[in-house]
């Protein structure tokens, strides 16, 4: 089964490029949100990351608070790091059983925001980096969350640059409503499909 990484920074349009590789019948992994899911279902996991940031990340119903989780590994490159090599596991874990449910398929998708930066690039056949200019993610992204300027720079400035990701991808999308989205995806589609031959 082949494995393509699908990746960009934050507000780069990487969940609506998706949408359409799921519309062609390609079963898409969402890393950020399955690690999110696993930080309520895995006790070992809650464990671990209680053990290594304390009690303060945790709310009244012993739940792990992504949002102080947030602020401590967006003030701090050590707690990302630290986070990611406790998490990865278990999402690579995750992943591999997902992909053993997926049958009569070409290919699957992982996406993942930090794919390169937590080193699940290594796992995947290909990658897909999809960019936008700095300023419509930002924009995007203030128009979608909750977040400050000043908190969308800081989490843009801890991803990859956009210029670095592309060195290390095979495919680029780009998605800065000029281009068409859709007839690149056919495109890698068509490609990854007559490659399969």
């Amino acid at each position: 089964m082949k494995i393509i990484g699908i990746t960009g920074g934050i507000g780069s349009g990487k969940s609506v490029a998706c949408k359409v590789f799921r519309q062609l019948g390609i079963p898409v992994y969402d890393a950020d949100l399955e690690a999110k899911k696993l930080y309520e279902t895995v006790p070992e996991l809650a464990a671990r990351i209680r053990k290594e940031f304390s009690e303060d990340v945790f709310d009244k119903k012993g739940k792990v608070d992504r949002q102080k989780l947030s602020e401590i590994i967006f003030n701090d490159s050590n707690a990302l790091k630290k986070l990611n090599k406790i998490v990865h596991p278990y999402v690579l874990k995750n992943f591999e059983e997902w992909v053993l449910k997926q049958t009569e398929v070409p290919y699957v998708i992982k996406e993942a925001a930090i794919l390169f930066e937590s080193g699940a690039d290594a796992g995947c056949d290909h990658i897909i980096t999809v960019t936008a200019p700095a300023e419509l993610r930002m924009q995007r992204i203030l128009q979608r969350d909750k977040r400050s300027k000043s908190e969308v720079e800081l989490i843009m400035q801890k991803q990859w640059s956009e210029e670095e990701k592309i060195k290390h991808s095979d495919f680029v999308i780009t998605n800065d409503e000029k281009q068409m989205l859709i007839p690149q995806v056919l495109e890698i589609h068509a490609q990854l499909l007559a490659e399969k031959k």
